[in-house]
């Protein structure tokens, strides 16, 4: 197929390379350098989103946050201007992998379809490491035929690949699992912090606690990270920090209190005010051991 990717990040370039290495033909656009890898792989470079657009049969876009994602399909010369120029037999997919704003999604989706376009919305959990890999979890909203149709593209980039209902619900998902992952993050390093203040190896009680029911892949993967000191983003504190406010503010839209997520998100805000906002998600234990004058082990 003829593919479209724009976003050529930490998380879109390897996934655009699954595609590429599969076999299929990759127009890309990218506000950066076009990796050499994908250019090795055979991927064109397209001027703008609305080149990618003419050119593709699905166009995926990978970006940062929701005015990002807006800009790149209805800004000057973005995917939506590419749409309206391209005539042809096969309907186009725009599938979006970004982690947005749902409800944002679903104006998206209802404009791409009034071009005579399809929608999906595709965000993904695992990092840059399960992109490499292949084996992020993509969560979708969309028609269910036209997810059938992309499945086997997403299968190329991830493992645990799931249509959980209409555009928009993908999205939901995806704060879900960043509500989760945040507290979870903050549990873990209130229980170091805890440990190693009171003068126990945090090392041997990481070790400890992953043969009981505290067992997560956060305390095996994220609790490596605050012991060894190795804060270097897989997923940056910014990032997260961007799909809390989306949980907050969806959550004063339908009514629901997240007292816990408003508390991982304060600590989060701890660590970008204190210039961490480019480390990896991990490095909120930071935001614990200054309150508590104590690291759970040098730096």
């Amino acid at each position: 197929m003829k593919i479209g990717f724009i976003g050529l990040g930490i998380m879109g370039a390897p996934m655009a390379l699954h595609l590429a290495n599969a076999g299929h033909q990759l127009f890309v656009h990218t506000r950066s350098q076009v990796p050499e890898a994908i250019q090795a792989a055979g991927g064109v470079r397209c001027d703008n989103a609305a080149g990618v657009a003419r050119e593709a049969e699905v166009v995926f876009t990978m970006v940062p946050d929701t005015p990002d994602v807006e800009a790149v399909l209805f800004g000057e010369n973005g995917v939506a201007a590419g749409l309206k120029d391209s005539a042809g037999a096969v309907r186009k997919v725009v599938v979006d992998m970004s982690s947005i704003s749902p409800m944002a999604t679903k104006a998206f989706a209802t404009k791409i379809n009034a071009l005579g376009a399809d929608y999906i919305d595709a965000p993904v959990s695992g990092g840059e490491v399960g992109a490499k890999a292949g084996s992020l979890t993509i969560m979708c909203g969309g028609d269910e035929a036209v997810f059938e149709r992309v499945k086997p593209l997403l299968e190329l980039m991830g493992k645990n690949i799931t249509l959980v209902g209409g555009n928009g619900d993908g999205q939901t998902t995806k704060v879900a699992n960043q509500i989760i992952v945040a507290l979870n993050i903050a549990a873990v390093s209130e229980a170091l912090v805890f440990a190693s203040k009171a003068g126990a190896d945090p090392a041997k009680v990481r070790q400890a606690l992953m043969g009981g029911f505290a067992a997560s892949r956060i305390l095996e993967v994220h609790g490596e990270r605050m012991i060894k000191r190795t804060f270097n983003p897989g997923f940056r504190i910014k990032l997260h920090q961007k799909d809390l406010n989306l949980a907050l503010q969806g959550a004063k839209e339908i009514g629901v209190s997240l007292p816990q997520t408003a508390n991982a998100a304060q600590l989060m805000q701890a660590c970008a005010a204190h210039g961490m906002g480019d480390l990896d998600h991990s490095a909120l234990v930071k935001s614990l051991e200054l309150l508590a004058g104590h690291t759970v082990s040098p730096d």
